[in-house]
């Protein structure tokens, strides 16, 4: 017994609880050790029935580097990237390590999240895995600086993005943009049919674009653009800080501008329409109903040309 009455335990020495539960010596080594005498099952050349559209990695989480024409200009974020290719019906599989050997090659002084990087990662990771093709898709969430109304209180807000660059030989790069936002709706029939107040809730406004050939954005941030129209049809913006002064101003603003969230999606997909480096989108407006169990939803799909 010790100074406190607890009784001393005899442990066994740590080989010994390894074996207790369940550990073994190791068995004989047959197999070769040197990597140009090891099968190599992937590389298998035979008629495997199908191609295969895409093949790869996913959920990698890896710090990213974003820059923006808004505060803060640059930021670290941790995204959740995907890596594909095609691979041909003569293949039985890919390589997968090359896809983060890939990554790392690009993460020695922080991985880029530019659109300049990414279609030079695509290219060269076509050529390493030796296929036509090959995609990056990544998903990370983007702070922005948001001031109340009123009295000007800063504070972070945020959006989740997704950035997806697909390349082939034959047709070169093509990018697609998304965002997830949060904003506020208040609700048109309830301030029509009640004698005062109305009910309101938080809603979701989620994009896709299709972005032009020669998109440049350092001219341009889409980031900004899709936050805008977004948050610019709905019924209020959403705020990190608010004071009572600038409290009356979101909850009036919300009133002088009630949406369905079909209205949403019709004016969001406007803005979107006017943006001449989006050809395409897909706009779905979702509302967590205040007042009912479910929610509302509604989703406009358009292609430009």
């Amino acid at each position: 017994m010790n100074a406190n009455n607890i009784p001393h335990i005899q442990l066994p020495t740590k080989e010994e609880r390894h074996k207790l539960f369940g550990s073994v010596e190791p068995g004989p080594k047959e197999k070769p050790i040197e990597k140009d005498k090891m099968a190599d099952l992937q590389n298998m050349q035979k008629d495997f029935l199908f191609e295969l559209d895409s093949v790869g990695i996913t959920n990698v989480k890896h710090p990213i580097m974003i820059r923006s024409h808004t505060s803060p200009e640059v930021q670290t974020s941790v995204a959740s990237f995907t890596f594909t290719s095609s691979i041909q019906q003569s293949s039985k599989g890919t390589n997968m390590s090359r896809f983060m050997e890939q990554l790392s090659s690009y993460s020695k002084n922080g991985f880029q999240a530019d659109f300049s990087i990414l279609k030079e990662f695509t290219a060269e990771l076509a050529d390493r895995l030796g296929q036509k093709d090959s995609k990056i898709a990544i998903h990370f969430p983007w702070f922005y600086e948001r001031e109340a109304p009123n009295t000007k209180f800063a504070g972070l807000n945020h959006a989740d993005l997704t950035i997806e660059v697909s390349y082939t030989q034959e047709e070169g790069h093509a990018i697609e943009v998304g965002m997830d936002v949060l904003i506020t709706t208040l609700c048109p029939c309830s301030k029509e049919i009640s004698e005062y107040s109305a009910h309101n809730q938080r809603g979701k406004v989620s994009m896709k674009a299709s972005l032009i050939k020669d998109f440049d954005e350092s001219d341009i941030d889409w980031k900004l653009a899709l936050l805008e129209a977004a948050e610019s049809n709905a019924s209020s913006r959403l705020h990190p800080i608010l004071k009572r002064p600038d409290e009356k101003m979101v909850t009036e603003e919300a009133y002088e501008n009630p949406r369905f969230v079909e209205d949403m999606a019709r004016l969001v997909a406007a803005d979107l329409y006017e943006l001449d480096f989006i050809k395409g989108f897909e706009v779905t407006c979702q509302n967590e109903e205040s007042i009912h169990m479910h929610d509302a939803i509604a989703t406009i799909r358009y292609n430009k040309f």
